[in-house]
């Protein structure tokens, strides 16, 4: 397993640069590529599960902090307020207290709960310099975020909901977790809440990791400030491990913000409040798949699924044109024209197909698919090589050949 530090930028997947600052790396062509088709699957994915999506702002008035309690007990890890008229704006270090915003934007009824929003959005970080590195610690977070509001005889069922979806995408995307854990109060720190709503947390997150079949290790002193969590966790290529998934229970700001909906009696109740994440921020999540697939990705998240190598000048045309055809299904795939074919198939050795174009590919319009991990399959005419790449990506498989059935 490789440094994702290392390797991302080798492979022009992510640079950055001292005029932008420390901790806040830019996304080059090919890394966007991947990232895009990774978000356009968690998208889907959510609105299939129920979420609706929503957008909110970066910034937020200084009082909002306040009340979600992130002032007291974050501060040292937001920015200085700005001053903007007669108020003090801050960049958001977490999206919850939008969301909650979302939540009392108009009076709820029992009977529109659970309600699940989702945002793919960025907050900020004021992480100290010792700590950043690559893209698993940054200032700048685009984070897989959702909340769900509900009422607490739902919220067991609802974490149970979010623990099969973080496994079905961590399947998708080859994710291997290294280790559950359940996160506590410990002693030293502020919390907030109640010890009862706390008990009553930590009883709906070990049932629902009971029903769910999860094994986990308990860890004080890493839960939230408002809430136990559920932690999943991975290794980098050094062996230290970063959450990469959470799932969170939270009393804590419903009260401070005095969400509330209409029960079943007439009368009104607080919601209980769950955040997660399936998948952790953009940065964090990719740098980790770069050192578990060493670059070379999975076909349906892969930049460039095929490159296109005409043998010499006199095929850059047929070259050109079966990779436009490749374009317009959908596909990502790339002319490689300039140096000798054995240098460039070197060089594309991560994409997940080739496509060598001579004299006899040209004539005939079938082309060889060279598979990135050797094997090479017969010639079959350019739509069928098409058909096939659309198949393995379409299914999101860990393979290069399209599963039997």
């Amino acid at each position: 397993m490789q440094d994702h530090r290392r390797l991302g930028r080798e492979l022009g997947l992510f640079d950055s640069d001292p005029l932008i600052g420390a901790g806040l790396p830019f996304w080059l062509p090919d890394g966007s590529a991947a990232r895009h088709q990774v978000e356009a699957y968690l998208h889907d994915l959510e609105r299939r599960a129920g979420y609706r999506h929503v957008h909110s702002p970066v910034l937020g008035k200084r009082r909002m902090f306040e009340l979600s309690g992130h002032l007291a007990n974050f501060a040292d890890d937001m920015f200085p307020p700005m001053a903007v008229g007669e108020d003090e704006l801050m960049l958001r270090p977490s999206n919850c207290p939008h969301h909650a915003m979302i939540f009392r934007a108009r009076q709820r009824s029992y009977r529109e709960l659970p309600l699940r929003i989702a945002e793919l959005a960025p907050m900020f970080r004021a992480e100290r310099s010792g700590v950043l590195g690559g893209l698993s610690r940054v200032r700048q977070i685009a984070l897989n975020d959702a909340h769900v509001f509900c009422p607490e005889e739902q919220a067991a069922g609802e974490v149970a909901r979010v623990l099969r979806l973080m496994r079905e995408a961590h399947a998708a995307l080859g994710l291997r977790p290294a280790s559950v854990r359940l996160s506590l109060r410990g002693p030293g720190k502020a919390y907030g809440g109640s010890d009862a709503s706390w008990a009553r947390a930590e009883r709906l997150l070990r049932d629902a990791l009971s029903s769910s079949s999860f094994s986990y290790a308990e860890a004080e002193g890493e839960a939230a400030f408002y809430g136990p969590k559920i932690d999943v966790q991975v290794a980098d290529a050094a062996g230290r491990e970063w959450t990469i998934a959470t799932v969170q229970i939270d009393y804590h700001q419903p009260e401070r913000f005095d969400l509330s909906y209409i029960d079943a009696s007439g009368a009104k109740a607080h919601p209980v409040m769950i955040h997660r994440s399936l998948v952790g921020s953009m940065e964090r999540l990719f740098g980790h798949l770069i050192e578990l697939h060493d670059g070379a990705f999975p076909v349906w998240y892969a930049p460039v699924q095929l490159a296109v190598l005409p043998v010499g000048a006199a095929h850059d045309e047929a070259a050109a044109a079966f990779a436009e055809r490749v374009l317009g299904a959908g596909l990502r795939a790339e002319v490689l024209p300039d140096g000798s074919v054995g240098a460039r198939i070197r060089n594309a050795r991560r994409v997940p197909y080739l496509a060598v174009i001579g004299d006899r590919e040209a004539a005939d319009g079938r082309v060889a698919l060279r598979l990135r991990d050797g094997r090479r399959l017969d010639p079959m005419p350019g739509a069928e090589a098409i058909a096939l790449i659309d198949a393995v990506a379409s299914a999101r498989s860990q393979g290069l050949l399209p599963q039997a059935r």
